[in-house]
């Protein structure tokens, strides 16, 4: 089989050994020094290890949820990874030394993995979006990447599930027993999901790439690849949903930039929680 080549990378690389990458403190959130190289490496080292876990792809948005809220922040200290989704978390790892910290877009990131499908043979389960939405998915990306392995999708209310949806979504996992399910809701629903599921339901990993499954659909357009360079990707979100999303970022990104200068000032100390070790 020919090697593709995309962003830098020959997608035929093989895992390597399971270490856990560095993290960079992001106001007390612990951010992995990873590019989409190393990251997709961990995830495929991970599946062949059968390491168990789930892994959150981080933005301001997540690091301001957890800056509010203890809970939250204990739920990302137990993810297996958390990976760099926007461009300020990138920019404080590379001033904190990570040399090698790159942004990992969680669409981009899903695509990459996709793509891999002829390689590492993965079984991929799609968990979110409205009616409608997983199923186009899983159309979309069979079209797109020849030998992917969807096994299932699972579209859930828009509310906790109960004990019987539970109990079903267990029985349909366990019955196509998936390396991955992708589960695209939003921050924190999302990462709170995973980490009440992940020791429910038959899979090796979960991750939560949140609008990657409207931007695979064409129901939110995605940023130009400048846009995303600059760290605006937030203003081309809130042109298309300024309704849904303009207090998020008014409030998020502000308060951010205010606590980001009191600890690179040192006038604020952010310490970063304990992380699970790997087993």
């Amino acid at each position: 089989m020919n090697s593709e080549k995309r962003d830098g990378f020959l997608l035929d690389m093989l895992p390597t050994a399971l270490t856990k990458p560095l993290r960079a403190n992001v106001l007390g959130v612990g951010v992995h020094a990873v590019n989409l190289r190393t990251a997709i490496e961990f995830v495929e080292t991970s599946v062949a290890s059968g390491r168990r876990g789930y892994i959150c792809v981080t933005g301001v948005h997540g690091v301001m949820e957890a800056n509010r809220s203890s809970r939250f922040r204990e739920v990302l200290d137990r993810a297996l990874l958390i990976l760099p989704d926007g461009m300020p978390t990138v920019w404080v790892g590379r001033f904190q030394k990570h040399s090698t910290m790159r942004r990992v877009f969680g669409p981009e990131f899903m695509a990459l993995m996709c793509a891999r499908a002829p390689i590492n043979g993965f079984r991929h389960f799609l968990y979110g979006g409205t009616v409608g939405v997983a199923e186009q998915l899983k159309a979309n990306l069979c079209q797109r990447f020849t030998g992917i392995k969807i096994v299932g999708t699972y579209t859930p209310p828009f509310r906790a599930l109960n004990g019987g949806e539970q109990n079903h979504l267990r029985d349909v996992v366990a019955s196509v027993k998936p390396d991955i399910i992708w589960v695209g809701l939003s921050t924190p629903k999302q990462e709170q999901f995973m980490a009440e599921m992940i020791d429910v339901l038959d899979c090796k990993l979960m991750i939560g790439v949140g609008a990657a499954f409207d931007i695979h659909t064409h129901r939110i357009k995605d940023a130009p690849k400048w846009v995303k360079n600059a760290g605006l990707q937030w203003l081309h979100r809130l042109c298309q949903e300024p309704t849904r999303l303009w207090r998020r970022y008014l409030i998020n990104n502000s308060t951010f930039l205010w606590y980001l200068g009191l600890q690179i000032s040192g006038l604020q100390r952010f310490e970063l929680g304990p992380e699970p070790p790997l087993s």
